[in-house]
């Protein structure tokens, strides 16, 4: 199909890698937490956007450019690693109950999520490595087959980050009727984005 070797087993791959907890899908819940549903789907628009600019630069060649210079490669690693830090931070140090963040502009959360997904080196290694396993060599149509795959990435996000809103949204309304809860989530959540900076920082 469309120059893609196994579509089913590729349409499987992509809703695993989605399912994986990663800072993605952190930035899904804390801005649906703050910014309800639109700042949910804003967050998903910026995955989608950030995913389509990775996949693309893995398709030409960026990423062989960035193993042939290592240095180079650190230094996105360590950058996307200090700003998820940094929005950590921020959330461990925000004050109980100075988060009706209902105000905050949808395009924020959309530029947050974006600079997450974009300040992630690894994926731009990983679609590298992901795309030829399903490409077919005899059936292959060059930049349509791509396409096509990128669609796909993308409507599976699309969808995957609409569920997510949705759930977090209704299951956040319960919670802030119990600010307690609301706090230690946020401290959570803070705490696993400093996690997830260190591990950036450190992978090899």
């Amino acid at each position: 199909m469309f120059g893609i070797a196994d579509y089913g087993a590729f349409v499987a791959a992509i809703v695993l890698f989605l399912l994986i907890p990663g800072p993605g899908n952190l930035a899904l819940i804390t801005s649906t937490s703050k910014g309800g549903i639109r700042g949910g789907l804003a967050a998903t628009a910026g995955v989608i956007v950030g995913d389509q600019c990775l996949l693309w630069a893995a398709v030409a060649g960026v990423s062989a450019v960035m193993v042939a210079y290592p240095a180079a490669f650190k230094a996105v690693q360590w950058l996307g690693a200090a700003y998820l830090a940094w929005l950590g931070i921020k959330m461990l140090l925000a004050k109980p109950g100075a988060a009706p963040i209902i105000n905050i502009k949808p395009s924020h959360f959309m530029r947050q999520a974006f600079t997450i997904t974009l300040l992630n080196p690894k994926a731009i290694v990983f679609y590298m490595a992901f795309f030829p396993l399903f490409v077919d060599p005899v059936h292959h149509q060059g930049l349509i087959t791509f396409g096509v795959m990128a669609l796909t990435i993308a409507t599976l996000t699309f969808l995957y980050g609409l569920t997510s809103t949705l759930l977090t949204y209704f299951l956040a309304e319960r919670i802030r009727a119990n600010p307690r809860i609301s706090t230690t989530l946020e401290k959570l959540a803070g705490t696993f984005l400093i996690a997830f900076g260190i591990k950036l920082a450190i992978t090899r």
